[in-house]
């Protein structure tokens, strides 16, 4: 009866972690990374079943794409799975895509809330802060911090995955996740807007003249909506990147555009 071992998932999760958007196409998406990641998995469950291997690698390079840190508890789900298979279980190979099918859309939406929404913006702005005087130890900062989170969460979830198998689904797809993930969109888009206000600046140099005096319109705004200019360019840039479909590096390269206009105009 073959036995998966905490060396076998660790192997399996190393995979994943490292070579899940390695090879991409709008066919397929994450498959190949997910096939990479198991493996190891059907290696040690079918290492005298060549045919069964084969079949194994089959059913695991279909359409896979979820958010790659908390999407790993799929990994660790389906490795369950696979053992459960090896050792006589009637699994056939429908349920392996429903089991994936049914958990990558609501664990996408976890994930992006939490690692997208949360987590690194929280990480840039502590890492902005202190590179902010030139040190450069924001931007180790930011690097060790997301690797040594991101990797602790993947870890954890695969192995959680792992062990309770298809029992964890209910939990992934049920009424409380669904809370849990309007929870985390509404922390992120509590995030972004804090940060959005903190480290957003805009303001303008038009001066309008108003009898004897000069009516400085950047003062004007100040007084009653403190931040408007940056918040109106926030606003603007979502408007491009949610309603237009324009690439954010489209849009970075907007923002240049008009602030070099609004320098040489006299606006900024």
């Amino acid at each position: 009866m073959p036995k998966l071992t905490k060396k076998d998932l660790r192997k399996s999760w190393l995979n994943w972690a490292m070579y899940n958007l390695s090879s991409m196409s709008f066919e397929k998406l994450e498959a190949h990374g997910f096939a990479h990641s198991m493996i190891p998995i059907i290696k040690k469950l079918y290492k005298d079943d060549p045919e069964e291997y084969r079949k194994a690698l089959e059913r695991h390079s279909v359409f896979h794409n979820v958010e790659p840190q908390v999407g790993s508890v799929i990994n660790g789900i389906t490795a369950s799975m696979e053992e459960e298979r090896a050792n006589g279980k009637d699994i056939d190979d429908d349920i392996f895509v429903s089991v994936k099918t049914s958990t990558m859309g609501p664990l996408s939406g976890i994930g992006d809330s939490t690692i997208q929404g949360i987590l690194i913006p929280v990480l840039l702005s502590i890492a902005m802060a202190i590179s902010s005087s030139g040190n450069p130890l924001g931007v180790l900062l930011y690097m060790v911090g997301y690797v040594s989170i991101a990797g602790w969460l993947s870890y954890f979830l695969y192995m959680r995955g792992y062990q309770l198998g298809v029992n964890s689904i209910d939990t992934i797809v049920g009424e409380g996740s669904e809370r849990l993930r309007d929870a985390f969109n509404i922390l992120g888009i509590l995030v972004i807007g804090g940060l959005a206000a903190s480290f957003v600046k805009l303001s303008t140099a038009i001066e309008i003249p108003n009898g004897e005096e000069t009516l400085v319109l950047q003062e004007t705004l100040d007084s009653f909506f403190p931040g408007l200019l940056g918040l109106i360019s926030v606003i603007f840039s979502w408007y491009l990147i949610a309603k237009k479909r324009i690439s954010a590096t489209k849009v970075l390269l907007i923002l240049i555009g008009i602030s070099i206009v609004g320098v040489l105009l006299g606006i900024f």
